[in-house]
């Protein structure tokens, strides 16, 4: 049993508190590998801002969980190292599919797991989170529900259809099971291909498609049966354009990728709305750094002649997003 506070981590509990207070939201970033967790960790410190560090199932299998945590503890000293005296570091796992999954990474030294039931009947999903939850809590993990389903694919992720949370069910799950923060469907969506060209217009100056709005309806409905309970949006890459762009100007196949609009995530953090996962942008934004170096220098060999450049960016990207749209810069 690995303790994450001796890893210097914490968990989310208390920052959830000062964001939702705050009106602003605590960046939820997804790494695989190191260049996404230095330039992580190199914009949460440059910012001042606190951070999640997000770990799918896929990730822990691809990067070994003996390294994460490895890498989960040098992300603090490294974090001192740039001058941040006192890091806010949170490393947890996204879409845990079960209690075996979720109780290995505590014991690996996680301080938050989301336990993932949503495709689960209901009283099945209020039992695993439960479950999850009364083992997390005997070590202060904070544990993360889910309630609705994302369309979209991510990962091991995977649905057809999204079905927009049930303000009317809110008030009983998190009664009854306990958990610390509630992720919500209110039209966000996984992936860079949220949604189809039919469920978008065509904007007539630009010739992009721009997708239909969040469903604040029935955000603003969850927040009035749980005021200032901590809620968190899964699915909420904006998708860059220009990132876009750059993939398919040098090769790349990425047509009809469209994301949430980056002025209807500012207006959920300022919201209950304290947690935005975000991953496909950073993907988009390693993806195209690298493309562009391989096309402008096709003898570059050296991964860190393509694998620096693309950091550079996702620190670029890290960093608006942290400034621009979440507002959780100098909060920590």
């Amino acid at each position: 049993m690995i303790n994450y506070k001796d890893l210097g981590l914490v968990n989310t509990r208390e920052m959830f508190k000062k964001a939702v207070d705050g009106g602003y939201s605590i960046p939820a970033f997804n790494f695989n590998n190191m260049e996404q967790l230095q330039a992580i960790v190199m914009a949460a410190a440059e910012t001042k801002s606190p951070v999640i560090l997000q770990v799918s199932k896929g990730a822990r299998q691809y990067a070994n969980q003996t390294l994460l945590r490895y890498m989960a503890e040098g992300a603090v000293e490294y974090a001192k190292e740039l001058g941040w005296e006192n890091p806010q570091i949170v490393l947890h796992l996204d879409h845990g599919d079960s209690f075996e999954t979720c109780k290995s990474c505590i014991d690996m030294g996680f301080s938050s797991v989301m336990i993932d039931g949503s495709h689960l009947p209901y009283d099945e999903n209020v039992a695993l989170t439960k479950k999850v939850v009364e083992y997390a809590h005997q070590f202060d993990v904070t544990v993360e529900g889910e309630l609705g389903v994302l369309a979209g694919v991510e990962d091991e992720v995977s649905a057809e259809e999204s079905h927009y949370t049930k303000p009317e069910e809110v008030v009983d799950f998190v009664t009854k099971t306990g958990c610390d923060s509630l992720a919500i469907s209110i039209g966000t969506s996984h992936g860079a291909f949220k949604f189809t060209p039919e469920q978008c217009t065509l904007d007539p100056q630009t010739g992009r498609l721009v997708p239909p709005p969040l469903a604040f309806d029935v955000l603003k409905a969850i927040e009035e049966q749980l005021p200032g309970f901590p809620i968190v949006l899964h699915g909420s890459s904006s998708v860059p354009q220009d990132e876009v762009d750059t993939i398919n100007k040098y090769g790349g196949a990425l047509k009809a990728a469209v994301g949430i609009p980056e002025e209807q995530l500012r207006e959920a953090s300022k919201s209950a709305v304290c947690k935005i996962n975000i991953d496909s942008d950073s993907r988009l934004a390693m993806t195209a750094a690298v493309r562009e170096v391989f096309a402008q220098k096709p003898a570059e060999f050296d991964p860190r002649k393509y694998l620096g450049p693309a950091r550079d960016n996702m620190k670029k990207l890290y960093i608006h997003k942290i400034v621009n749209v979440l507002g959780s810069n100098n909060k920590a």
